[in-house]
């Protein structure tokens, strides 16, 4: 569903929408500062740290944070998105939480992924965010120092085709050519 800011239907409720995210997105960046920061050994899991904020911000300003489940009624927390929820006029609202270096913001590096499934936790029409925040070390934590809301139903998107393979099907007789034991 996009995220009309000039459709005078919903450009009251999509405006209430953007106030509360933009309060969630405040409350769980200071709720991180607060914190102490977040204790993580790679930068790249610092995302799945925010999480836990984010979910308690989109609680405090009313919104109902639902249960990730699949197409076929199974829960799931890995993949696209992190977060569904309800807004206030009961609107399904996807939403994946991201971190960033100011360093690389204008840099080609891949910060988006989504992979097709034949059991989605998108089994609904509804709004589509990323909330990225801006993370800064310090004293080895990690903090917020700004954040990014964004709507990506018109993100620009690459296909990626890709051949791979399990270890059963790699390992087979048919393709070892020498093998040798060391212990």
């Amino acid at each position: 569903m996009p995220f009309d800011r000039s459709n005078s239907k919903n450009k009251s409720l999509n405006k209430s929408l953007l106030e509360n995210l933009k309060k969630a997105s405040e409350n769980a960046g200071k709720a991180v500062n607060k914190a102490g920061g977040i204790s993580s050994k790679r930068v790249n899991e610092v995302g799945n740290y925010i999480e836990f904020f984010v979910k308690k911000s989109l609680e405090k300003v009313g919104y109902k944070v639902l249960s990730q489940i699949t197409k076929s009624g199974k829960n799931k927390s890995a993949g696209y998105p992190d977060v569904q929820f309800r807004d206030e006029f009961g609107r399904v609202c996807y939403l994946e939480c991201k971190t960033f270096n100011s360093k690389n913001i204008a840099t080609t590096q891949r910060s988006f992924y989504l992979s097709p499934s034949s059991d989605p936790k998108v089994n609904s029409d509804g709004f589509h965010f990323v909330l990225s925040f801006e993370i800064e070390p310090r004293a080895k934590k990690f903090y917020c120092a700004s954040y990014k809301l964004l709507s990506i139903e018109n993100l620009s998107c690459d296909l990626k085709h890709e051949f791979n393979s399990d270890n059963k099907r790699l390992y087979t007789k048919e393709l070892i050519l020498a093998e040798g034991r060391f212990l």
